[in-house]
């Protein structure tokens, strides 16, 4: 069901921001967290060292399909099994609607980026009208049951700038509820590695 809704929403127009959000990697290691199915990872650069994460065993084996070469990694952006610094770009697309913890998904995030690295999102936000905001808290524990997770009236963009990130404004588009930007670090995450963090 995922990607069959993908498919028509990208030829709507997500498409182009999906290829912004990987296209725009143009070199070192990045993690594409919660690559699910894997729609993003064909759309990196040779000279990307990329990595998939996703929770969910069935999509990490749709995406291995998408991807045979690159390392897939089933765990959950609340505990990423990376040491410190150990990527130049986290790339996160329709992701943090759905994870359970977002202060703490985030803060994992800070801490696997190098200093100077680069936080690159294309996510749905709570919609800023009053009513598209009250009818969307009305549908969200249906919509959260019947999607597997996902919740239409988070403000990720907020949390975002909760995390200590700060959006470069030359990179940021909004259309609707949809947003796409690229974000980094406003100063270095003192959040120590948490127990068993270790790997590349």
């Amino acid at each position: 069901m995922y990607d069959a809704g993908m498919v028509l929403l990208e030829k709507g127009g997500l498409g182009r921001w999906r290829s912004w959000l990987a296209t725009g990697v143009r070199a070192g290691r990045v993690l594409d967290l919660g690559c699910g199915t894997g729609r993003n990872l064909p759309h990196f650069a040779s000279g990307v060292r990329a990595i998939g994460l996703d929770p969910c065993h069935e999509s990490l084996r749709k995406a291995r399909r998408r991807a045979p070469g690159l390392p897939l990694v089933r765990a959950r952006a609340e505990a990423l099994p990376f040491r410190d610094g150990a990527f130049d770009t986290v790339v996160s697309g329709l992701v943090f609607c759905s994870v359970s913890d977002v202060p703490h998904g985030l803060s994992e995030v800070r801490r696997v980026l190098k200093p100077g690295g680069a936080l690159r999102m294309l996510e749905h936000v709570r919609a800023s009208g009053r009513v598209a905001a009250w009818l969307q808290d009305r549908t969200q524990p249906a919509w959260t049951w019947f999607t597997g997770g996902c919740h239409p009236n988070r403000d990720t963009e907020a949390e975002v700038a909760a995390a200590g990130f700060v959006i470069d404004p030359a990179t940021y588009r909004a259309q609707g509820d949809m947003r796409r930007f690229e974000s980094h670090p406003s100063h270095p995450s003192a959040r120590p590695s948490p127990p068993g963090a270790r790997g590349i």
